[in-house]
This record gives structure tokens, C-alpha cells and sequence, in this order.
């Protein structure tokens, strides 16, 4: 897998791709002025040819509603493309608020990279 780096401030997408899946780890705060990044990063990983699109957001501190917008709108895209799309959260700043707002309830969130990669959601 290539890892590429791109930073705007304290928010920080890699990208690793193979031939089928993409993950982007995502680090820092995932609001309405990182949003559009991410968006650039999602946009570049669903031109190609892929089966799953994982977006790995442990690392992220802060998730606002910009964010999770974000990821509702690239679940309605790889829905429609037929793309797995795999989010990695685990903790107050990621799981919680996506729980809270039933975000769980339409996108597959998994609590670690491997998790996510293997498909497998812990009880």
C-alpha cells in the first residue's frame, strides 16, 4: 500500500491504497473548516475502482456535525456505487456521537482498524 501525506494545520489524511480497498486515517479535528479535505480525499479514493473504503477517525479529537455529514453523504455514494463503507471509531470524541445520533444504525462502525478490515463486529 502507497501512503501519501497531505496536512492542513493540526488535521492530517493518509491515504494507503491496494488494489481494492482504501483507508484514510484521519488525525485531528474533523470540523467545518476539515471537512472539505476530507471530502477532496473521499472524492480521490471513489474515482478508482474499489470494493471497500475504510475511514479510520480513532485519532480524531473532535468530530462536529460538518464531519459526520461527511460521512453520511460518502455512505449515500458507496451505497449507490456498491462500495463497503467501513468506519473505524471508538471513544467519547468518534463512537459516541455517531451512536448518538443512530449513525451506527446505516453506517458499519467498527472499534479498530483490524476490526474493520476483517469485517468482524465485536458483541
Amino acid at each position: 500500500m502507497n501512503v501519501h501525506e497531505h496536512q492542513r494545520g493540526r488535521f492530517v489524511v493518509r491515504p494507503q491504497r491496494d488494489d481494492t480497498t482504501v483507508i484514510l486515517h484521519v488525525e485531528g479535528d474533523l470540523d467545518v473548516l476539515t471537512a472539505p479535505t476530507l471530502g477532496t480525499h473521499l472524492d480521490v479514493a471513489l474515482s478508482g475502482a474499489l470494493k471497500m473504503l475504510i475511514v479510520d477517525i480513532t485519532k480524531v479529537g473532535f468530530l462536529s456535525s460538518a464531519g459526520i455529514s461527511m460521512l453520511v453523504e460518502t455512505h449515500r455514494l458507496t451505497e449507490r456505487a456498491g462500495i463497503s463503507l467501513r468506519v473505524v471509531a471508538e471513544g467519547p470524541a468518534t463512537a459516541r456521537p455517531l451512536r448518538m445520533m443512530n449513525i451506527d444504525e446505516i453506517i458499519d462502525l467498527y472499534p479498530t482498524l483490524p476490526d474493520a478490515l476483517s469485517g468482524t463486529k465485536p458483541e
